[in-house]
């Protein structure tokens, strides 16, 4: 066996221990490279469905009404199809913001037996909190925060929303699995469980044109932290049974991590540990991403301790999703700065700091009236460019990630070496853009950290 294969086996066993194998045809998957590409590639999905589309979402926002029309129109003209959407209640009901919401209530309406939307509100902000805390905020206090997209047997997993910027000058990541009925089957095993711990999106003649209901009698919703662990240990518990490990003739696979840490379910901290741990051990290089870098402690430890040769990239400020924005909102992109700075001290306290030959890189994503959502871990052989396994989904790796939001990731394992290729080319887009930074870099006077915006950080810093 070759040394990477070697790796790749042991890498696999380790993460097997405990998460499924999902067997995967190299050759059946592609990287997009594009919110363009994503938007028509799901476009054509849902246009081309026979059976069944199953949707995850933070939410459906402007610029998603030809999906919405399109999904309409799969239904009229056949009766065999299902459709399943799931997004976050608290974002989708922002006021104002609902166009899309009574849209689906009319799809409902027309199709009450074929399609259905489900609405995750986070058990954290109850009570007296959720009375007082003004809509814009509440979602510091947890989200729906899945995303998926399949339809029939063909999954395209990202990072990315359904609205108008994500189809346009909001770079993610988007990877497509065709012929993947495994990794549709545990996906949409995922969004059933929720469906009991969601509300269910109605039609309503109130002027709104929608209503919600609570799906499930038997918990009160905003006690279901033991429902949903129940229900992601036996997700686990039973497709790992199914997929246990790499087979014979495979060298790629897809091991799904869930994450909820308000409700004690922490596979992603397990996955990413073993994923750096695994660096360590086997001179291996690692690339990280985040649009939002608030990195969580954990993972800055494991960095910060180890001595694997590490590249960061983190939105630069004019790239950060909001930038420009009024109020308190527009101070969160200094608040990154914050973190940041804070970060690249302990790489320098640490002795981890960039000197040339090894140690951690600093980097910032611009890109001129684009932002940056992009997340996700590398692993490459030392001194080779080709990847041969990758962490992408829906974590931002930060704080809030690892104990507010419910996330789902997957770590892609490969030998196949176009696939390790196309992998190779994704790092590469992304640092044409970047820029490397440091202590200079925050000197500036552009870069300067106010003390409102300290306070902040003090205060919300891990809800960001």
């Amino acid at each position: 066996m070759s040394s990477l294969g070697a790796q790749l086996g042991h890498l696999a066993r380790r993460l097997g221990q405990s998460h499924p194998c999902i067997p995967i045809a190299p050759e059946r998957v592609t990287l997009l490279n594009s919110p363009v590409a994503f938007h028509d590639k799901l476009l054509n999905m849902i246009q081309n469905a026979k059976s069944r589309v199953f949707l995850s979402s933070l939410y459906l926002g402007g610029g998603a009404q030809e999906l919405i029309s399109s999904l309409r129109r799969g239904l009229e003209s056949n009766s065999s199809l299902k459709v399943q959407i799931h997004l976050d209640f608290l974002r989708s009901t922002r006021p104002g913001d609902t166009e899309s919401l009574r849209r689906l209530a009319g799809i409902v309406r027309d199709f009450p037996d074929r399609m259905t939307v489900s609405l995750f509100r986070s058990p954290k902000l109850k009570g007296l909190l959720s009375r007082v805390v003004p809509p814009r905020f509440d979602e510091g206090w947890g989200t729906w925060h899945a995303k998926m997209y399949g339809v029939d047997d063909q999954v395209l997993l990202s990072g990315a929303n359904l609205s108008k910027s994500y189809f346009t000058n909001r770079q993610d990541r988007y990877i497509h699995f065709s012929a993947a009925q495994p990794l549709a089957d545990y996906s949409l095993a995922y969004l059933d469980g929720f469906r009991s711990l969601s509300y269910s999106l109605r039609p309503s003649d109130e002027p709104s044109g929608f209503g919600t209901s609570w799906s499930n009698q038997q918990v009160h919703p905003q006690h279901i932290e033991d429902d949903l662990r129940s229900h992601l240990t036996s997700l686990r518990r039973d497709f790992q049974q199914k997929y246990e490990a790499l087979g014979e003739n495979s060298d790629t696979c897809l091991i799904p991590s869930a994450q909820a840490g308000y409700a004690s379910v922490r596979d992603e901290e397990q996955v990413v540990q073993a994923l750096i741990e695994h660096a360590e051990r086997n001179s291996t290089d690692v690339d990280l991403t985040s649009g939002y870098f608030g990195l969580y402690k954990g993972y800055q430890q494991l960095i910060l301790n180890g001595q694997a040769n590490c590249r960061i990239v983190a939105a630069g400020p004019l790239a950060n999703g909001f930038y420009g924005s009024s109020g308190v909102s527009g101070h969160i992109p200094t608040g990154y700065t914050l973190l940041e700075q804070r970060f690249w001290r302990k790489l320098r306290a640490a002795g981890r700091a960039w000197t040339g030959s090894k140690g951690v890189r600093l980097y910032e994503w611009h890109k001129p009236d684009w932002t940056y959502h992009a997340k996700g871990i590398w692993l490459s052989p030392a001194g080779s460019s080709l990847p041969y396994g990758t962490l992408f989904g829906s974590t931002n790796l930060s704080s809030r990630s690892a104990h507010l939001d419910t996330e789902l990731s997957f770590v892609l394992l490969t030998g196949d070496e176009p696939l390790r290729a196309s992998l190779r080319d994704e790092i590469s887009r992304m640092h044409t853009a970047s820029t490397q930074v440091d202590e200079q870099t925050w000197a500036t006077q552009d870069r300067a950290v106010g003390l409102k915006t300290k306070l902040l950080v003090a205060l919300f810093g891990e809800m960001l």
